[in-house]
């Protein structure tokens, strides 16, 4: 290289170099060497490709100013109407998961224990109704409350075991497990109903944090040891969830408790009619605990005859 090349060579480099590292205001500003002669946009032109991750005001159904979150995603919450072209105001449910209960069912069907393990889970189902019993007496709503809190587990722990056995063995579960999914889902609607009509103590919130820590445990191993003995003790359970809940109407009736009008979320859940009371809806939710008494018991005995719950269809949305 002749020495004219190289002088040019190093003002050009000088050039570079002061261009790069520019004091202003006594700060120095330094830019990444992996940006040097890459960006070409302007500012006016980056901002566009910013993704939107702003919030504006909006208003909702009540003419309260609400946050809308716009998202670079795109994943839009769909806009659902009633048969009426009324909004929807659910979110954890919507109109085609709604449905009619079929209250034409025999709620005084029960299981004889004949052998052991019958014995042993109507038993200890038993063994756990009385203090139940001593503890809440007649207040019917926040026993129904800390009875949907358990009811609720048994079918999102099967389901998520059987779903989990399914994915170990690369085989089908028969639809067991949205059955018992769908079992779980219903139960915690009950729960979201009843919490529409009775706010709880402080002290049943607490036992229903040391009930639920230790039956999702106790559950979730007898599951593992026996699933036919889980689903059995379920079968009992919602024997005495029906048996509850016949009490809590034979109170309304007797006028011991007041039948107030059904909450909102109940009439579109069950498709009530607009002037439903809360004997209406204990009707209905005892329904629904009959046939997972049913569902269970039915799962029960196909293991007990030799066989797997994957070889009989379930019964997907029995209600």
């Amino acid at each position: 290289m002749s020495r004219s090349a190289a002088v040019k060579m190093s003002s050009l480099l000088m050039r570079q170099l002061r261009g790069e590292f520019s004091p202003s205001g006594g700060i120095v500003q330094i830019r990444h060497w992996s940006n040097m002669g890459t960006s070409t946009k302007t500012k006016e032109e980056q901002k566009t490709h910013q993704p939107p991750h702003t919030v504006a005001d909006a208003t909702n159904d009540d003419g309260d100013k609400a946050k809308k979150i716009v998202s670079y995603w795109g994943v839009d919450p769909p806009k659902i109407s009633k048969e009426d072209g009324t909004p929807w105001k659910w979110n954890s449910f919507r109109p085609w998961e709604t449905y009619s209960a079929d209250i034409s069912i025999d709620v005084k069907k029960h299981h004889l224990p004949t052998n052991f393990m019958d014995k042993f889970a109507y038993w200890t189902v038993q063994s756990l109704k009385y203090p139940t019993y001593l503890f809440f007496q007649r207040r019917h709503m926040c026993h129904a409350m800390l009875l949907e809190t358990v009811a609720a587990v048994p079918g999102m722990v099967g389901g998520m075991l059987l779903h989990c056995k399914s994915l170990r063995r690369f085989e089908h579960s028969g639809g067991w497990i949205k059955a018992l999914l769908e079992e779980a889902e219903n139960e915690r609607m009950h729960l979201m109903t009843f919490i529409e009509l009775s706010n709880p103590k402080w002290y049943e919130r607490a036992l229903v944090f040391a009930v639920q820590g230790v039956f999702v445990n106790a559950y979730f191993l007898a599951y593992l040891a026996s699933p036919k003995l889980a689903h059995r003790i379920v079968g009992y359970l919602e024997e005495e969830a029906v048996n509850s809940y016949t009490e809590f109407l034979i109170d309304i009736e007797k006028g011991l408790f007041e039948n107030s009008p059904a909450p909102a979320i109940a009439i579109d859940y069950w498709r009530l009619p607009a002037d439903a009371t809360l004997k209406d809806v204990v009707t209905v939710i005892r329904a629904d605990e009959a046939h997972h008494r049913d569902l269970n018991h039915f799962a029960s005995d196909i293991q007990c005859q030799g066989h797997e719950l994957k070889d009989y269809p379930a019964p997907i949305g029995y209600h």
